[in-house]
């Protein structure tokens, strides 16, 4: 058995990041963002849904939360699977069933049959993120993980962007008495099953079993990992466990702060193609469109706010800026007409979806890898109610008062609390007992943006 004497050669490590990234993240890019539109599609065709099938608005919220439910349910077990059956073997699986269940959405015959699919797609999809967050703890050292990170996020802006015109012209699609609705469903999601022959055969579950590294990256890509693993267990005085860490207050902020932004980032995902239909007589293509402006904006943000961030290591203050811009943006959106409030929305997606981004080095750099994927895997299912909260919340406010006003100001509060609440939280485990010495706080595990991953048993 190969041991920790010596410090992995340089060299060799940066070749095999490289070719790590090279090879994984055009992969998983495209998975999040077949992934992302099976989630999100249904905000393009809430009028169908109405006109066709008799879904209401508060029922249409409740659907497209209930995703969120089934999601959070299973997130935990799926990613303890993963870890068990290894990455290759559970994403495929992951892909092939939220890939039949977001086709099964075609066949929706009214509320029912909305709520259980939903509900279907959402404990089919789950473990998929922090499914990916794993598989970078296994493959990178801690210094590539933030950037690889930030490319992996892109997924879901880019997804953004190209849902609306994509799912758009779908709904133009008719044949086999099935109508345009039915049809983006259908395609939408043989995509993700098509994708899923493509991850069997591309991905392996651990460095060792690459054949397109060489036996020299393999070696200092597992000795670097474990050795960083090796300097978080020595600032550790009692071996972590899910209980104790369960009763953690830091676990419960790190579920609160994504919780909020989750919210906003449903919020605003679900409802803003009917809040461009109110800007004019707009089409389901140029609704697209339109849509895909304001992701366009955070792509653009997330980069900006990630270099910045990388080159100021105080990541707490990062999040925070941005929650704030968030807040900023979604308050103003109730301050005007439609026009106004997409130009407001434009403004708060940078601040929620650059949120996003910056917050999983937080808790990333605070968690154990022993026991980090199922924490992760917690803390990413109880964020993601936010999910739940926001398009019921705002389904049942339009149908009772006609104005989802009262959701914004809610999602601005949120936004506000959660950036003061981020400064409580800790970047780093706490060191040991009795005064022993902890890690050095100037080596890369303790920049803020550069914080290792946990990492876990090798599949």
């Amino acid at each position: 058995m190969k041991t920790l004497q010596s410090s992995p050669d340089p060299s060799a490590l940066a070749r095999a990041a490289a070719k790590v990234k090279r090879h994984v993240l055009p992969l998983f890019v495209v998975m999040f963002i077949v992934n992302y539109i099976d989630r999100v599609n249904i905000g393009f065709v809430r009028s169908h849904l109405e006109t066709d099938l008799g879904i209401g608005a508060a029922a249409y919220g409740l659907g497209a939360g209930l995703f969120f439910i089934g999601y959070a349910i299973f997130e935990v077990p799926s990613n303890m699977l993963l870890q068990r059956y290894g990455a290759r073997a559970w994403l495929t699986r992951i892909m092939f069933t939220w890939g039949a269940a977001a086709m099964a959405m075609a066949f929706v015959r009214g509320e029912t049959s909305f709520y259980v699919l939903r509900f279907i797609l959402g404990a089919a999809e789950a473990g998929f993120f922090p499914g990916i967050i794993y598989y970078f703890t296994q493959w990178l050292p801690s210094t590539e993980r933030g950037k690889a990170m930030a490319i992996f996020l892109s997924g879901s802006a880019i997804a953004s962007v190209i849902s609306g015109p994509v799912s758009g012209a779908l709904l133009h699609v008719s044949g086999l008495s099935l109508h345009g609705w039915q049809w983006m469903f259908l395609i939408e999601g043989f995509a993700s099953i098509v994708l899923c022959g493509f991850v069997w055969f591309w991905l392996q579950s651990h460095p060792r079993q690459a054949n397109w590294l060489s036996a020299e990256e393999k070696d200092a890509l597992i000795d670097a990992i474990a050795s960083e693993q090796k300097a978080r267990e020595a600032t550790q005085t009692v071996k972590p466990s899910m209980f104790r860490l369960l009763a953690d207050k830091q676990i419960a902020l790190f579920c609160f702060i994504y919780f909020s932004i989750a919210l906003t980032i449903y919020g605003a995902t679900f409802w803003l193609p009917s809040m461009i239909k109110k800007m004019g007589n707009l089409g389901d293509f140029q609704v697209g469109l339109f849509n895909s402006i304001p992701w366009i904006i955070s792509i653009v943000a997330m980069y900006g706010f990630a270099a910045m961030a990388a080159r100021w290591k105080h990541q707490q203050a990062w999040v925070a800026l941005t929650l704030v811009i968030a807040a900023f943006g979604m308050f103003m959106s109730t301050t005007g007409g439609p026009v106004f409030a997409f130009v407001a929305i434009c403004f708060a997606a940078i601040g929620f979806k650059a949120a996003s981004a910056l917050f999983w080095p937080i808790p990333q750099g605070y968690l154990d890898a022993r026991i980090a994927a199922a924490v992760i895997a917690l803390i990413n299912s109880i964020g993601n109610l936010g999910g739940f909260v926001a398009p019921a919340t705002f389904g049942f406010l339009e149908q009772k008062t006609g104005s989802i006003e009262g959701g914004l100001y809610g999602l601005a509060a949120t936004s506000l609390v959660a950036a003061v609440v981020i400064f409580f939280a800790r970047t780093a485990p706490r060191g040991p007992a009795h005064g022993q010495p902890t890690a050095a706080p100037h080596t890369a595990l303790n920049h803020p943006a550069l914080k290792p991953d946990p990492k876990g048993a090798a599949s």
